[in-house]
């Protein structure tokens, strides 16, 4: 426990609050409105004496020191910093009895509740989902350009999207963050990061990580944004193939028929369907195969307002089995398989004003 009381020792003099385990009961009222769970713990309800709404996230003690890891990485990156898009942890408790994080609370939930199989009535308009997708893109950008030291998430994805009032959106969950020093070119990481289906490739993969898995990710969520749906959800009739939404969307944008892509995102209007054609072109730019040649945050916030030109995107799939159109002759969509390649198709085309 050296370590953790050194480092409890060292954050007194940031920003969030060191309370008691009898005043995460007080505040929760002896933790009565549970809100959600997950692998690391518990999400609770309450609420400080001033009356401000807080989330309590209780970390599971039988997960020992991974507990330990989520609590520094957690503290130690997000409680160093400060950005409207960023939900704000308040405090944390750390003792024999309990170990918790106090957050502010996000009335309208996470936004998968808002893509997936929602009803009709909790359908976001796009114009409303292309905010979103700013101020997202504006919070991984503070993490990786604006710190004191660059902040790598690792989870960006729609659970970890919070929604407060007016749907403005909050970026949570840095218990698999971490700090690096922006000298730092490419980082080693020990054991496996992130969530299947928003990771990057070389997240699985013996090669050099630096902040663009990010960018990947964040890729990903503009695609589940950009279609309603998860990017690969199982074969019809129950079968074992997969159908994977950006290969799909990438054929229908390489064919010229973007058509079906406007139609899925609900882009009611010339505006809005001027802003998910430029969402559909960044989401193919932010999952290309090679690091380098995904866009920095930064870049990705300015295509996205259209504030810089989008250059027609290279292939980002170019390194899977070839595309059979036999494939989705009856659900629209295709199954991939991954093959061994040295990325070498990535690197043909013309160069962008895409800015690594």
């Amino acid at each position: 426990m050296g370590s953790m009381s050194y480092f409890i020792e060292g954050f007194q003099n940031e920003r969030p609050v060191r309370f008691s385990a009898q005043q995460l009961r007080d505040f929760t009222k002896n933790y009565v409105h549970k809100v959600g769970s997950g692998g690391f713990g518990v999400v609770y309800r309450g609420r400080f004496p001033s009356g401000v709404p807080v989330a309590v996230k209780v970390l599971n003690s039988t997960l020992g020191k991974r507990a330990e890891e989520q609590f520094m990485a957690e503290v130690g990156t997000i409680g160093r910093t400060y950005h409207i898009n960023l939900v704000r942890l308040y405090g944390f408790c750390f003792d024999a009895e309990v170990k918790a994080l106090v957050y502010e609370y996000m009335e309208k939930g996470s936004l998968d509740r808002y893509l997936f199989d929602s009803p009709a009535p909790e359908k976001i308009a796009f114009d409303k989902l292309h905010e979103i997708s700013i101020g997202t893109a504006k919070a991984v950008r503070y993490l990786h350009e604006e710190c004191s030291q660059r902040i790598i998430h690792y989870d960006i994805k729609p659970e970890n999207v919070l929604l407060g009032a007016g749907l403005a959106p909050k970026v949570s969950d840095f218990g698999l963050a971490k700090l690096c020093d922006r000298e730092d070119t490419h980082l080693t990481i020990t054991g496996a990061r992130g969530t299947p289906g928003y990771a990057a490739p070389e997240l699985w993969m013996p090669l050099p990580v630096t902040h663009k898995c990010d960018v990947y990710s964040y890729g990903m969520l503009l695609f589940e944004m950009l279609g309603r749906r998860r990017n690969l959800e199982l074969g019809v009739h129950g079968r074992e193939s997969q159908e994977w939404y950006p290969r799909w969307v990438w054929h229908r944008f390489e064919a010229g028929e973007t058509e079906a892509v406007l139609a899925r995102a609900m882009a009611a209007d010339g505006k809005e369907r001027e802003k998910a054609e430029r969402v559909c072109k960044v989401a193919l730019w932010c999952v290309q195969y090679r690091p380098e040649d995904r866009p920095s945050m930064g870049n990705v916030v300015r295509m996205l307002e259209g504030e810089d030109h989008i250059a027609a995107p290279r292939n980002p799939f170019a390194h899977l089995a070839p595309y059979s159109a036999d494939s989705t002759a009856s659900t629209g969509y295709t199954t991939t398989t991954a093959t061994e390649s040295d990325g070498s198709s990535a690197r043909t085309g013309r160069k962008t004003r895409v800015q690594n």
